[in-house]
């Protein structure tokens, strides 16, 4: 009989930050970026089973503070997240088609939650993932991308 360990499906800050650093998967493999370029303080749920086509779910989270940098110079007297940054989050979660922005973050946001619903996973030498994505602001969906991909391979 033999056990099985099920696969992580949660990462918090310190874990993203070690992904970071190149130290998750190993030297030359998949990294995200550091902050401030890193758009979210957590992965809440990955698996590879949810999601719209059963083929993968992720949702992770992003928390507003007023003084985060970008409030600063986007825009002068009217601070909003720059919308290229929402949809940067969706790329680091995954790569992208076609993107519809609906609304804004501003500092009286309190939570970004990013969602990206699986719906191809490619296993052959060039690892690819392919699905959808929304982020939320507070709960209400402002961005929707589709055809996010990403795709993984090793360095010889």
């Amino acid at each position: 009989m033999t056990s099985e360990t099920a696969p992580q499906s949660c990462f918090s800050y310190d874990e993203l930050m070690s992904c970071a650093r190149g130290e998750m998967f190993g030297p030359g493999n998949a990294q995200l970026p550091a902050p401030p370029m890193l758009l979210f303080n957590r992965i809440t749920e990955i698996n590879k089973t949810g999601g719209e086509h059963g083929l993968g779910y992720i949702e992770a989270e992003f928390d507003i503070d007023p003084s985060l940098w970008f409030f600063d110079c986007h825009f002068l007297g009217d601070p909003v997240m720059p919308g290229s940054l929402g949809l940067d989050a969706l790329w680091q979660l995954l790569g992208c088609g076609a993107v519809k922005f609906g609304g804004e973050v501003t500092t009286d946001v309190k939570l970004v939650t990013y969602k990206i619903t699986m719906k191809r996973v490619i296993n052959r030498r060039l690892v690819m993932g392919i699905g959808d994505g929304v982020m939320e602001a507070d709960g209400k969906p402002i961005y929707t991308a589709e055809d996010l991909r990403v795709g993984l391979y090793q360095r010889p």
